[in-house]
């Protein structure tokens, strides 16, 4: 029986282990850290015959070595033992990869970018879910890719999305009855460790500075994206993104090119484009424009959003889904919690929770799509990368900043170096949103904004659960104000 290790007992990592278990191999799974859900965890999965070694990095023992690795997302590519196992020819492998090896025979759609991914994806499975397509949302968003793949190769119905209907049944045809299409939100780090996913539609939505501490330089981070569209049949761009822009027709000549500004600005014959409240369409150089959607429909904020309604329009059209379905799901597509999500109204004041945007070019956008003045909470663990942007917005759109995490002190000689002295140190987001109403009240600010252009794990396992918590602290508040009194008096 072949030996496969897999690394990270997170979602990704638990759905390879089972996949490769089903596919008869001996598996192995290693995570460094230890916790009692980790501990349960374990103790499931020796149940399934999959051994789990918690507290303790992976080692390659000579005598008993794997002959695959797959690692989760969140592992560096480059950590010596990954090195040495590529050294050593022990094939090495991410976990998305293991999940288009097994679905391979199905069409993707691949969505990358620094931003606007996930909003991007969600949209595009929503449409395709409109058209009667069973087509889940998977990889950095909703399921894992595994947990997709796991559900095709048993040949049972797939519990990643309810499939009520007769279609579902007659039409399960591809791979032992399995779903139409999959749409695939993928990360740099998930591409990296990919060497030969390659989907029928590939998706980039933008470009910026970002996981530079993994990634080194920008020249790598930008073609660890790039690989994912080469290998794609057919490529879609945001042309309103200024470093895609500027690689333009001579970096990717065959692109269909997308634009909010019109016709006028988009760098090829063929592209998607905004025009008098409608999405147009025109497929060639001599195709004619055609009308698909109206802008207006939508009900997400922002210029960025209408960048994403076009990628995902542009997708849809290349995958041959009809307006009407294009149409019916753009008018019911909620949007994306943790981007711009409206959580509450309260005396007046939104609540906007923005705890998606972890680095400063996406809480730039968000701070640029609500009205101002805004009350924003900003921190977390601060990324590297250019501030200047965001520092600038805050100066035109912020009546306060109030800061949490590991970033607060940093962030505040920032705002004090730019001449911004209106801000806070608060913490924790338990004393930010008591504090934020009291300033919104103050300032007569129409919107609180979650929006912290940092990551998470200083003090949530990730931008979710931070979310999450500042969802139910603004419910709290809304429902009952009063509770607070407490905790403002001590600020």
């Amino acid at each position: 029986m072949p030996r496969a290790t897999v690394i990270g007992l997170g979602k990704s990592g638990v759905a390879a282990a089972r996949l490769l278990k089903r596919e008869g191999w001996e598996v192995e799974l290693s995570d460094g850290n230890t916790s009692e859900t980790l501990l349960q965890q374990q103790q499931q999965l020796a149940a399934e015959q999959i051994i789990v070694k918690l507290g303790q990095s992976l080692e390659l023992n000579s005598a008993n070595l794997p002959q695959l690795i797959v690692v989760s997302p969140g592992v560096p590519w480059d950590i010596p033992v990954l090195v040495e196992a590529r050294q050593l020819g022990i094939e090495t492998i991410g976990e998305m990869e293991l999940a288009w090896r097994n679905l391979q025979a199905l069409p993707w759609v691949g969505i990358t970018g620094t931003n606007g991914k996930t909003t991007t994806t969600a949209l595009i499975a929503a449409i395709f879910q409109a058209a009667e397509l069973d087509a889940p949302a998977c990889g950095n968003i909703g399921y894992a890719a595994c947990e997709v793949a796991l559900s095709c190769s048993t040949g049972t119905e797939t519990p990643i999305q309810n499939r009520s209907t007769e279609r579902s049944r007659s039409q399960k045809s591809k791979i032992q009855n399995c779903i139409d299409w999959v749409i695939a939100e993928i990360s740099s780090y998930q591409i990296e460790s990919s060497s030969s996913l390659a989907p029928r539609i590939g998706v980039w939505t933008t470009f910026t500075p970002d996981h530079l501490s993994r990634h080194q330089t920008l020249e790598n981070y930008y073609n660890i994206k790039a690989k994912l569209l080469r290998q794609s049949e057919l490529q879609v761009f945001n042309g309103d993104d200024a470093y895609l822009r500027q690689q333009g027709l001579s970096a990717w000549p065959d692109a269909y090119w997308t634009s909010v500004r019109g016709k006028d600005f988009l760098i090829s014959e063929k592209g998607f484009y905004i025009e008098d409240d409608w999405v147009v369409e025109k497929l060639s150089a001599t195709s004619a424009p055609e009308p698909i959607v109206k802008v207006s429909t939508l009900r997400m904020v922002g210029e960025h959003n209408q960048q994403n309604l076009l990628m995902a329009v542009a997708t849809a059209r290349l995958a041959r889904i009809n307006r009407d379905a294009i149409a019916r799901a753009i008018v019911e597509f909620p949007g994306v919690a943790h981007r711009l999500e409206h959580i509450c109204t309260w005396e007046g004041i939104d609540f906007i929770n923005d705890s998606k945007a972890t680095n400063y070019d996406a809480a730039e956008v968000g701070l640029a799509s609500v009205n101002s003045p805004a009350i924003l909470i900003a921190g977390g663990e601060a990324k590297a990368g250019d501030d200047t942007g965001w520092l600038a917005k805050i100066h035109s759109k912020a009546a306060a900043v109030l800061l949490i995490g590991s970033a607060a002190p940093v962030f505040a000689q920032r705002l004090q170096e730019v001449g911004y002295y209106s801000y806070h140190i608060v913490e924790t987001m338990e004393r930010a949103v008591p504090k934020a109403a009291e300033l919104a009240k103050e300032y007569q600010a129409p919107v609180v904004l979650l929006s912290p252009a940092c990551a998470s794990f200083d003090q949530y396992p990730n931008f979710e659960v931070r979310g999450d918590r500042f969802r139910q602290l603004c419910l709290d508040w809304a429902g009952g104000g009063i509770q607070y009194n407490l905790i403002l008096s001590s600020l």
